[in-house]
């Protein structure tokens, strides 16, 4: 894929107060003319249809999966512990600001950084650009990495495992720290975020970070209705299509109360 960001691969069957972890996060990207520039001009109104599609083109699917069903609904029903495993200081207290801002963010969500990888269900690996398709190959063997980087050629990367109901039990996610603060924020939310459970990149939607030609680096509005509907507890792990709909209307007023709230939208 052309784009310099992500790709998700569908495998087989982290505490801060949110007006403190959105100061942290708000001070990060600020420092990145690239993403202050993308907020400045930042659609953040959204019709009830446009952000519905957004969510059943995400949650359901898979960009690239190796085996199993992709027609059901996949998020964690567990707390989520994230360990950074690489030797760049700055990268990993980047990825931990990053993880509190969706922490802050996702209201159903129980995320937080670990220092302790075995009570980690989210590793990520971080590594340098030029190792970038060794470690795939690591993790998913020679001849799969070969059709990843043919089919995707990504420069990040994130997988999931997922029990028999659905729930997702472990992510693995890639990212190179040597493209610079932009490259790195905007695979770290998008693979981190994708590693969640909406795996479906989708180029038909234009305003969600899950679009290979759309690149974010900040946790956007529209994105944050995505990922409070899919954890919302209304809707639950092996879910169809039909029962997520039966649901939505409830779920979407709920979810537009919260983003307007940790937004302050008018």
């Amino acid at each position: 894929m052309s784009r310099h960001s992500a790709s998700t691969l569908l495998l087989v069957a982290l505490v801060l107060a949110a007006p403190v972890a959105d100061a942290i996060a708000h001070a990060a990207v600020a420092e990145v003319p690239a993403i202050a520039a993308r907020q400045r001009h930042e659609k953040k109104v959204f019709t009830d249809t446009e952000i519905v599609e957004g969510f059943l083109k995400t949650a359901f699917g898979a960009e690239y999966h190796l085996a199993g069903r992709v027609d059901r609904i996949r998020k964690y029903d567990s707390p989520v512990r994230v360990f950074a495993d690489g030797k760049r200081a700055d990268r990993k207290a980047q990825l931990a600001r990053v993880v509190a801002d969706i922490r802050a963010k996702v209201q159903h969500l129980d995320i937080a950084m670990t220092e302790d990888s075995e009570a980690a269900n989210v590793q990520v690996k971080l590594v340098h650009d030029r190792d970038l398709y060794r470690t795939i190959a690591g993790f998913y063997g020679q001849e799969r990495a070969k059709e990843i980087r043919s089919s995707l050629d990504p420069q990040c990367l994130s997988g999931f495992r997922k029990n028999e109901n659905y729930e997702i039990e472990h992510s693995d996610v890639i990212l190179t720290v040597d493209n610079g603060d932009f490259v790195f924020l905007d695979c770290a939310y998008e693979e981190l975020l994708q590693s969640l459970g909406p795996i479906n990149d989708t180029a038909t939607v234009p305003w969600t970070m899950f679009n290979d030609s759309v690149s974010m680096g900040y946790f956007d509005v529209y994105d944050q209705y995505l990922l409070n509907m899919l954890y919302d507890p209304r809707i639950k792990p092996g879910m169809t299509v039909q029962e997520v709909k039966a649901v939505l209307p409830d779920v979407l007023a709920d979810v537009r109360a919260w983003v307007k709230k940790v937004n302050h939208l008018e």
